[in-house]
């Protein structure tokens, strides 16, 4: 699934196209779940100029000088460009290119295409996306986000897995980069939030940050130390223990029997 820094590389791929205006855009009928028919989205974007980029989380927002554009990626959803894409490949993609997985796309008037690639189906557009749903972005979180993130109102909370995939708390962690997170902090992921000492909160924090930062170096979630070992099987790269699995917030989690605890 794309995560935040596939969606930063896609939206650093959009900004190449500020400035330009939108001839016609479309979107079939699986894009466009989000909206009131398929034809909402070409008109509501034909003749607008893109005037700038961001992101929330997973959320790319393309600004205009009219209606704000969105465009969340799914599990396999991919940007692209005359072709390029804004990163080489995603762990659970398609690795190859269909017309027919094409689901939406705006065309520019210097002759530009920018296209929503998905074969699962699950990528959406959206117009005027709702903000106020989702937590600080993953990549700028604070020390002070990070401690509210962790504040739990009962009980011991849920897991930390689930807390750190849970788009409300912080927008843009998914399964791959809560994994790697939690492996670089030597925590278990089914911990209870409430349960975290300090030290492990530090410790949390400091990999929460190092793995955002290290992996957008090396090109993408699907790159994470741990993922040697993300198999049936597998043993941890670290000191050769048997890595375990279990679901945890909904998806399947894989974590180190010995270091992680």
């Amino acid at each position: 699934m794309p995560e935040v820094l596939e969606v930063e590389s896609y939206r650093a791929l959009a900004q190449r196209l500020v400035g330009e205006r939108i001839t016609h855009g479309w979107a079939d009928a699986y894009a466009s779940k989000k909206l009131p028919s398929p034809s909402t989205w070409a008109r509501a974007v034909k003749g607008l100029t893109l005037v700038g980029t961001s992101r929330r989380g997973k959320l790319l927002i393309l600004e205009t000088n009219g209606v704000t554009l969105g465009l969340r990626f799914g599990m396999t959803g991919v940007l692209l460009i005359d072709g390029e894409a804004g990163i080489d490949g995603l762990f659970y993609g398609p690795h190859e290119y269909k017309a027919e997985w094409v689901r939406a796309g705006l065309q520019f008037e210097d002759g530009r295409k920018l296209v929503l690639h998905d074969p699962r189906r699950l990528a959406r557009c959206e117009i005027d996306p709702e903000l106020d749903k989702l937590g600080p972005d993953a990549l700028s979180l604070t020390r002070r986000e990070f401690n509210e993130m962790l504040v739990v109102v009962r009980g011991e909370g849920p897991a930390i897995k689930a807390r750190l995939l849970d788009q409300s708390a912080v927008a843009g962690v998914g399964n791959l980069l809560g994994d790697e997170i939690l492996f670089d902090a030597g925590i278990d992921p089914r911990t209870p939030t409430a349960l975290l000492d300090e030290r492990q909160r530090d410790r949390l924090y400091r990999s929460f940050t190092h793995t955002m930062r290290s992996l957008k170096k090396r090109g993408g979630s699907h790159l994470g130390t741990h993922m040697p070992g993300r198999f049936p099987g597998g043993v941890c790269p670290l000191d050769g223990a048997t890595m375990l699995s279990s679901n945890v917030g909904g998806r399947t989690t894989y974590w180190c029997s010995a270091h992680q605890h």
